[in-house]
C-alpha cells in the first residue's frame, strides 16, 4: 500500500488502507498462503526440548531474539528442496539461510553459522525455533551454546509460538519464490536473490513500512502496522454459528 502511494497520487485516487484491502478482498485479490503439503517439522525425537522463553517478549534491537524455522521448496518430478531460514526478530531481516536437498542437522547448522558470522561478538542472542529434530540436535545446540545463544522452543506444537517465522515463510513463497524449480542449485541461485530484495528493498509493514535492513541498524521499540484482513478460522465458525442460529427452524411434525 505504501509503495503504491505515488502511483495514486500521480493518477488522483484517493483511498484509505482498508478501503483498499477491502476491495482487493472483494475481487478476490488478496495473496492467500497454499496450504502445506509437506511437514518440516520431526518432533518425535529423543533430544531435549526446550521451554519457551520468548512468550510476551519484545525485542529493542538486532541479535536480541532469532526465530527459525525449515520450508519446503518444490522440485521438478514431484521432489522437494528444503529452504532453513533465521530471521531477526527485531528487523525481521533474514540473517542466515540454506537450500538443500534434505533436512538433516548439517543443512541446519549451515544456515546457523552463516548468522552466527555476522553476530557481534558480545551479543548474547535468544534462539527460538520449534521442538524439530535438527533443532534439538546435540551438533546444532553445542554450536548455539559456543557463541553463548540462550535457546528457546515452542511448547505446543502452535504454529502461533513461532509466528513471525511462519509470516517470513509466507512472504517469500508467496511474493518472491517461484512455484516450482527445476533443481536445487537453481533454487538456491533464485531464493538468494530472492532474499536479498526482501532484506534490503522490500518495506515492512510490522516495522512500520521500513525496509528490514535499515531497522537491522536502529533501536528502540518498532511501530506495528501490519493488519490481518483474513478472519480467523474460529471467529469464521462463530459468525457462521450465529448465522444458523438466527435462522427460523422448522417445527418437528
Amino acid at each position: 500500500m505504501v509503495m503504491l502511494q505515488p502511483f495514486f497520487k500521480q493518477r488522483n485516487i484517493m483511498i484509505g488502507r482498508d478501503a483498499f484491502f477491502n476491495l482487493l478482498a472483494k475481487n478476490k485479490l488478496l495473496v492467500r498462503r497454499k496450504k502445506r503439503s509437506v511437514h518440516t517439522t520431526d518432533s518425535k525425537h529423543f533430544f531435549y526440548r526446550y521451554p519457551n522463553l520468548v512468550k510476551d517478549f519484545t525485542p529493542m534491537h538486532a541479535h536480541e531474539l532469532w526465530v527459525a524455522d525449515i520450508t519446503y521448496i518444490p522440485l521438478k518430478d514431484h521432489r522437494f528442496a528444503y529452504l532453513y531460514l533465521l530471521t531477526d526478530a527485531y528487523s525481521r531481516k533474514i540473517v542466515g539461510f540454506h537450500v538443500s536437498d534434505n533436512m538433516r542437522v548439517d543443512s541446519a547448522v549451515i544456515a546457523l553459522q552463516k548468522a552466527l558470522d555476522q553476530k557481534p561478538a558480545d551479543a548474547i542472542v535468544i534462539h527460538h525455533s520449534d521442538r524439530g529434530m535438527q533443532y534439538c540436535s546435540n551438533e546444532y545446540v553445542k554450536l548455539l551454546k559456543e557463541h553463548f545463544a540462550l535457546i528457546s522452543m515452542t511448547e505446543n506444537g502452535d504454529p502461533y509460538e513461532n509466528a513471525m517465522a511462519e509470516r517470513v515463510n509466507g512472504i517469500l513463497k508467496t511474493e518472491l519464490i517461484a512455484e516450482s524449480y527445476s533443481d536445487v542449485r537453481e533454487a538456491m541461485q533464485h531464493i538468494t536473490r530472492c532474499i536479498t530484495v526482501y532484506n534490503y528493498r522490500r518495506v515492512h509493514s510490522s516495522i512500520n513500512y521500513q525496509i528490514p535492513h535499515h531497522v537491522h541498524l536502529q533501536k528502540g521499540p518498532q511501530i506495528k502496522r501490519w493488519k490481518n484482513y483474513y478472519k480467523p478460522r474460529q471467529q469464521k465458525r462463530d459468525e457462521l454459528l450465529e448465522t444458523h442460529n438466527r435462522q427460523p427452524h422448522k417445527k418437528n411434525l
